[in-house]
């Protein structure tokens, strides 16, 4: 039997450089309330870095989330725009430009409360945030922390 593993992609290395650098960060970070505002400006700086589409949704997402759920609190997660709850990531957004996809994802870690019986959806394709969209997502997220 040969293996055709070849390691991690370039994308996949850099998600994970990501993810070290983000832990550095938060641990010299001295109070609570210093790293909240921190963890929120990285997070509207990596969604600045975006590309236009990316960007867009993800401010949208940004907004929703921050506005309909604000026990949640913005912070980098593996260099993606997330959303925790008691320091717990619940959701994050993918921009499509991170691992070269047709399309951004908005996903939910075990820690949301989606569960619908035996098999549920645990992310979400985004193509645009439309009003219908910003909707869903805002239902799905109070769901996730209810």
């Amino acid at each position: 039997m040969s293996s055709s593993y070849q390691g991690f992609t370039a994308e996949e290395r850099a998600a994970m450089k990501d993810h070290a650098q983000d832990q550095k960060k938060a641990a010299r970070r001295a109070s609570r309330a210093d790293k909240a505002a921190q963890d929120l400006r990285d997070v509207l700086a990596k969604i600045a870095e975006m590309g236009d589409s990316d960007r867009v949704m993800a401010e949208r997402v940004h907004a929703v989330i921050t506005a309909d759920v604000p026990a949640l609190t913005p912070r980098l997660w593996y260099g993606m725009p997330a959303y925790a709850l008691d320091d717990k990531i619940v959701c994050h957004f993918q921009c499509a430009a991170k691992f070269r996809t047709r399309y951004a994802t908005l996903g939910f870690s075990d820690r949301a409360h989606l569960d619908d019986g035996a098999m549920w959806a645990a992310a979400f394709a985004l193509t645009e945030v439309t009003p219908e969209v910003e909707a869903r997502i805002s239902a799905l997220v109070k769901r996730a922390v209810s």
